[in-house]
Parts: structure tokens; C-alpha cells; sequence
């Protein structure tokens, strides 16, 4: 006989496969896959797939899977912010409720922390007191080298919400970045198959973005990008492959391109915007010091 579970409020539109993780036992993903495929987990007596997203009420049925055994979590070591360092978030935050806050995100830190003692985004924002009465949920990521507006949920609900609308495109954002070279004024649009590898296995996920000139000469392009698709180092892939790299991104680079030093990796995520409850909400986050002197200087 199976083993019967009923999916509540805390796991509304998450995954199939993060709920087993999360409530059965933590296993490899392509091992969560093969189980389904086994006939072995069912939700509402049907066979589903591991994305399948789950809804209020749902019973998940398991099946018998005592033979496997739980892959050991690596430890994540929380960062222990700084006086110093918790005051100084007053100055990036946009929009702060009760259900999220919008930060400017400064460049040089990760959204969240990973095996090794470092300084991230959501260990300091637990500490502040924009979080005195919850903890943040993270929607979305920016990479460690990307400044700009970042969205951080205060419950479960508005992190679900915010998740959905990022799955169904809802969330618009608009980039900001300095690329070498002179951009072609006639690339509107960059669509492209990024390549990727899932457990050695090589997959490619398709990629859309505009792209707008807004400044250029021989040297260097400002551009105005808007992600369609929500791919992992989407843009700087992209405007690798076109030719005209991110000023100062050290791991998508020409070889044959002088680059010059700088700290930063001039992409910002300048604009986002979103509707909820027919509320429209729009944020804009002012790019740093360094990206301003370099288009005052340079383009």
C-alpha cells in the first residue's frame, strides 16, 4: 500500500520534485525522475512529472522506496554580518511592506551563501530590521558580479506569487550594460540556444533578449537589454556570442580582445516591473559609481 500525503498552503505551485525533496528524502534529481517513471509516486492517482506544480488539497501517493538512500546535503555556513555592514543596507533598499522588499544590490556579493563562509545578500538582510518579524525568500537571482534591482519576498505566499510570475513572464525587467566594440544597430532582437550541462549530460535552453542601442562609438556600446527567458548568465552569453562582451566580465570573454582592468562587471538591472491585485508597481535602482564614470569617460 502506498503512503498517502495531502499538499498544504506551504507547498501551493512548488514542484513535485522539491516537495520530495523537501518532505520524503533529499535524492539526486535524475534518480527523482526514474522513481516517477517507475510508476512509484502518483498525484491524484495519475503519473505526473517531476515539474509538475502542485496545488492545495493534492494527494501525493509513494510508493514503496525504502531501498534508496538520501544524498547528504552540503552544510551551508551562515554569514555573521558586521554592525557596520547590516546599517549600510538602509541605502540600497527601494521599496520596503509587508509582503517584500526591492534592493539596489551592490555588485561583488551573492545573493545567497553556498559551502564556504562568505559574505552574501540574505544572510546580512535576515539581521536588518526590514526583517525583524519574517525572513526573506529569495524569487529570483542576480549574479555575484551584477548590481541592481533585486526582489526579496517576506512570506511564503508573496514567494510563490512572485515565482509564478516569473514562470509565466510576468515580471519584466530592463538591463543596463558597456560592451566592447561598436554594436550593430540593426540587432533588435538576440535569440540563441545556450548550451549547459545537467550531470554531465550536454542541453541547450533556448534564450530571447532586446536589445537597444542607446550610445555607442568604435570602442564601446551602451545598450538597453530586456530578457524575455530567464537563463543563467543569459545576457552575458549572449552579447558573447554577438561579439561585444560585458566590460569587465572575467568568464565570458573574446581572447582576441584587449580588456582592461576594472572591478566591476558593467551589467545593472536598471528597471523592473510587475502587476498584482491590478496594482501596477514599478522600480528603478540608480547604477554605482563606477559604471557612471565609465560611460562619462569612455562612450
Amino acid at each position: 500500500m502506498p503512503k498517502s500525503f495531502k499538499v498544504d498552503e506551504d507547498y501551493n505551485d512548488s514542484r513535485l520534485d522539491k516537495w520530495f525533496k523537501d518532505k520524503i528524502i533529499n535524492l539526486p534529481h535524475s534518480l527523482i525522475e526514474k522513481i516517477i517513471r517507475q510508476n512509484k509516486i502518483k498525484v491524484n492517482k495519475k503519473k505526473t512529472k517531476s515539474s509538475y506544480r502542485l496545488k492545495i488539497e493534492d494527494v501525493i501517493e509513494i510508493y514503496d522506496i525504502s531501498k534508496f538512500k538520501p544524498t547528504e546535503k552540503l552544510k551551508k555556513i551562515k554569514y555573521s554580518p558586521k554592525k557596520q555592514e547590516i546599517g549600510e543596507y538602509d541605502d540600497y533598499v527601494i521599496e520596503d511592506n509587508e509582503n517584500f522588499i526591492i534592493i539596489n544590490k551592490p555588485t561583488g556579493i551573492p545573493v545567497q551563501s553556498g559551502t564556504k563562509s562568505f559574505k552574501n545578500i540574505i544572510d546580512i538582510l535576515k539581521n536588518t530590521k526590514y526583517f525583524k518579524n519574517s525572513k526573506p525568500f529569495i524569487v529570483h537571482r542576480l549574479d555575484k558580479e551584477t548590481s541592481g534591482v533585486l526582489i526579496i519576498a517576506k512570506n511564503r505566499k508573496f514567494a510563490q506569487l512572485f515565482t509564478s510570475l516569473f514562470r509565466i513572464r510576468k515580471i519584466h525587467k530592463t538591463y543596463l550594460a558597456i560592451v566592447y566594440g561598436k554594436v550593430n544597430k540593426s540587432i533588435k532582437i538576440m535569440k540563441d540556444d545556450l548550451v549547459y550541462f545537467e550531470n554531465s549530460k550536454k542541453k541547450t535552453q533556448k534564450a530571447i533578449s532586446n536589445l537597444k542601442v542607446i550610445k555607442l562609438n568604435e570602442s564601446y556600446s551602451y545598450l538597453e537589454l530586456k530578457p524575455i527567458t530567464g537563463r543563467k548568465h543569459q545576457l552575458r552569453k549572449q552579447l558573447l556570442n554577438i561579439g561585444n562582451p560585458i566590460v569587465g566580465d572575467d568568464k565570458y570573454f573574446l581572447n582576441d580582445r584587449k580588456r582592461i582592468k576594472i572591478k566591476n562587471l558593467l551589467l545593472h538591472a536598471y528597471k523592473i516591473k510587475f502587476m498584482i491585485n491590478n496594482v501596477q508597481y514599478n522600480f528603478k535602482a540608480k547604477y554605482n559609481s563606477i559604471f557612471e564614470d565609465f560611460l562619462s569617460n569612455n562612450i
